[in-house]
């Protein structure tokens, strides 16, 4: 949810029958709920209803994963349950957020997940985006985390896939070393760009193409041969694994000893850079597309949320 990648007109996909997932983001009713207390009956957050299998697979593996490693920095979310679901009049497209916060001590800000089904009005078919973005305080250094998958057809989807910066690297070379070099992030995607229906994405915002790391895999995924079974087998043998790999480094570095020594006096540095990245999302995606697709009252609501989480 943090960019939108403004890909073509999809098809419309059938509905899926959901499964029960892990229980991290499935938000509790208030901020004093206990870890370990049951989600709110009929939450829709990790039912994924609109994805193909391996697609809504990856999605529970990556919240498997977050909640194994990182679910004891974390807080239960708070979202309202008008904003964890919401609709538009007409139904034809809904939303799902999640946000939980770190405690105190956690390097960790938030961490948040959601799922968009947008029909086109124009009948064009519909987009289904699914997001996972993690964000850090300024106690380290590591970079942010940020998966985002967008189906645009059962046979043409976009990725986005990346550890987003928190220094300039050119000025920085050794944060460029230690978390793009070292980790060999430049493997992964070389392994997903091989692939001859894997194609690079070029957005349409140049400040956004400045956002993303060298590193950073954003590509589109279009099965002209072999349809629907192939655009499957691509997630399911290659950017389920790879997401879950990328995933793993940066929870690594989260909790281990990736990041570098943050002084007092950079700290409002990366703050300042922190915000700025969070108030142009919000400005270039979210308040112009949540209004089209949900009406004001809805996007209103549902923006109050992300501002207060983004702190913006």
């Amino acid at each position: 949810m943090a960019f939108t990648l403004s890909p073509p007109l999809p098809h419309l996909l059938p509905p899926k029958t959901s499964r029960a997932g892990p229980s991290l983001f499935l938000c509790q009713p208030s901020s004093s709920s206990r870890m370990g207390q049951q989600p709110r009956a009929g939450s829709k957050l990790m039912e994924f209803p609109h994805l193909l299998d391996p697609h809504r697979d990856t999605m529970l593996s990556l919240i498997s994963a977050v909640e194994s490693r990182l679910g004891s920095h974390l807080l239960p979310s708070s979202v309202p349950p008008d904003v964890e679901y919401y609709q538009n009049e007409s139904g034809t497209s809904q939303g799902t957020l999640c946000v939980r916060c770190g405690i105190d001590s956690s390097p960790v800000d938030f961490i948040l997940a959601s799922w968009l089904h947008l029909e086109q009005p124009t009948g064009g078919g519909a987009l289904d985006i699914t997001n996972i973005a993690g964000y850090l305080k300024s106690s380290t250094d590591v970079p942010h985390f940020q998966f985002e998958l967008v189906q645009c057809s059962p046979t043409y989807f976009i990725l986005f896939l990346d550890l987003i910066p928190r220094r300039d690297t050119v000025r920085h070379p050794d944060y460029l070393k230690t978390f793009y070099e070292d980790t060999q992030l430049e493997a992964r995607r070389k392994r997903l760009v091989q692939l001859p229906e894997v194609q690079p994405y070029f957005s349409s915002s140049l400040y956004f193409r400045g956002v993303v790391s060298p590193t950073g895999i954003l590509v589109s995924i279009k099965c002209e041969e072999g349809g629907r079974e192939r655009v499957e087998e691509i997630i399911r043998e290659h950017i389920g694994p790879i997401s879950n790999e990328v995933a793993g480094i940066w929870m690594d570095m989260c909790v281990g000893e990736g990041g570098g020594e943050v002084r007092e006096a950079e700290r409002a540095e990366l703050e300042k850079r922190d915000s700025f990245i969070k108030s142009k999302a919000i400005e270039m995606d979210l308040s112009s597309s949540l209004p089209k697709q949900f009406g004001q009252e809805v996007a209103d609501r549902v923006l109050r949320v992300i501002k207060s989480v983004y702190k913006t």
